[in-house]
């Protein structure tokens, strides 16, 4: 005979506006959190996976609650336990409750709800109470007191992409920084320059790394520039900007103690009700990611075609073997790494249309599309840092250069004649590249040896490796 037994997960009994339902105890969230868990199945990417959003939530709602046990809006004792909460989640706990999916209706309402209900939940322990048990400690009468979804989120948005954006600042400069140290490592190995894939003049590979490191860095004063724009937040606008629900100097001592929590320099807007609508410094932050993205991956394809070959190619470089390229092919090795970051600029390109249809969507006192702009931009922002990690470690960190080989195309080149122009002339230089294309010759052999249009002395001189990698105008 078999037995079962059935385990009764304990319940508590919550309410809003629509109705009631069983929350289960063990959960920190309450009926407003299980509500957008049924509606919103998007992404399927949780709020836990973000935890610079879930501690930009924590420093909002402990710096309103300072604010409003300054001003007498509740009790300390509220305030306090509140404060504690909010510590427990700046300090990595409880971070697997906040649970709603990134994308979802309501201008972020669930995001909210769901920090107001663990903190209360979290606090309400804290005093020596039950979950549930809000008349002590209330999601919205207390956590959320002189605050609406409209300033809050935003808020703790804002906190969080400058944290995150630090981060990604590092990443930049340290791709950046590999650039240059191969560029100073390749300072003296001779290559053709080519412009529109058709040979062009002589360079160095070092000043091609160089360039690159240079163009990466400039990147950081753009980031910086639009984190300018991020600073400004809209504490105490409450639901359109109006202030209504807060107490008159609410706003300024809020921003306050969240400039002292966070450690960022933020400010208070000074037009409350444009600033609750406006999202241009979401698009000005996507323009930014998207230069930056634009660059990676023109950096990218130029080192897959360097790299091409490595006996059918221009074989200029080699990069680090990875992973063996071909289920058919043996011995063939793919640019894996450079590849893969061209497929996150796509995606970061494509994340920036989506945040500007996003912020052109907002309608009348609010933006209702914040979400997906957060969503795309920390995803823009997350993949990023990791490709510019990937392709600094996997890739640049282990470049090495095939110095004769580039030497030897450079010689080679029909390119290398228009060194002869400030001597013979563009008509004259023109007719030696001609004959040398026609029938296969070198340009020394024709300008040197059979026309004897240049001597020996003067072509060593100005093709020596100083004067081909930095040249000077010789006559």
């Amino acid at each position: 005979m078999n037995f079962y037994t059935q385990v009764i997960m304990p319940t508590r009994k919550e309410h809003d506006f629509i109705g009631e339902l069983e929350i289960p105890n063990k959960n920190y969230y309450g009926i407003q959190t299980y509500r957008a868990l049924d509606n919103f199945h998007i992404t399927e990417t949780p709020l836990s996976t973000e935890p610079y959003m879930i501690r930009g939530l924590a420093y909002v709602k402990k710096a309103a609650a300072m604010a409003n046990a300054e001003l007498n809006v509740f009790d300390k004792k509220i305030a306090d336990a509140i404060c504690f909460a909010c510590d427990e989640i700046l300090n990595g706990k409880y971070h697997d409750q906040f649970v709603t999916d990134l994308i979802q209706g309501g201008a972020g309402t669930s995001v909210n709800m769901n920090a107001n209900e663990v903190i209360a939940n979290i606090a309400l322990e804290k005093l020596g109470h039950k979950k549930g048990e809000y008349q002590y400690c209330h999601p919205n009468n207390h956590v959320n007191c002189s605050q609406s979804t409209n300033d809050a989120y935003p808020t703790a948005f804002r906190i969080a992409l400058l944290k995150r954006l630090e981060a990604y600042k590092t990443a930049l400069k340290s791709l950046s920084d590999s650039f240059r140290r191969k560029g100073t490592e390749f300072k003296h190995v001779l290559k053709m320059g080519r412009t529109q894939l058709q040979d062009a003049v002589p360079m160095s590979l070092g000043s091609e790394f160089n360039g690159w490191g240079n163009t990466i860095n400039e990147e950081l004063g753009r980031v910086d520039s639009a984190k300018n724009l991020i600073r400004e937040i809209n504490m105490g606008a409450t639901a359109i900007g109006t202030k209504v629900n807060a107490p008159a100097e609410y706003p300024e001592l809020v921003t306050k103690y969240l400039v002292k929590l966070t450690g960022s320099p933020l400010f208070l807007a000074e037009d409350l009700i444009e600033a609750t609508s406006d999202t241009g410094a979401y698009v000005q932050l996507s323009g930014v990611l998207k230069r930056t993205a634009v660059k990676l991956s023109k950096i990218s394809n130029d080192l897959r075609l360097l790299s091409s070959g490595p006996r059918a190619g221009l074989n200029e470089i080699n990069l680090p073997r990875m992973q063996p390229g071909s289920s058919i092919m043996p011995g063939k090795v793919n640019p894996v790494i450079p590849e893969v970051v061209n497929q996150v600029a796509f995606y970061v390109i494509g994340a920036d249309t989506t945040v500007t249809m996003a912020a052109e969507a907002g309608q009348l006192q609010l933006n209702v599309m914040e979400p997906v702009i957060a969503y795309s931009l920390f995803n823009s922002i997350s993949f990023l840092t990791k490709a510019c990690d990937t392709l600094r470690t996997k890739a640049i960190d282990g470049i090495t250069a095939n110095a004769d080989h580039t030497k030897a195309m450079v010689m080679n080149s029909v390119g290398i004649v228009t060194l002869l122009n400030p001597i013979l002339g563009y008509e004259v230089s023109s007719t030696i590249a001609k004959e040398a294309l026609n029938e296969n010759k070198s340009i020394y052999d024709i300008a040197v040896k059979e026309r004897k249009l240049i001597s020996q002395e003067k072509w060593d001189e100005l093709f020596q490796l100083n004067n081909l990698i930095d040249p000077k105008f010789i006559l």
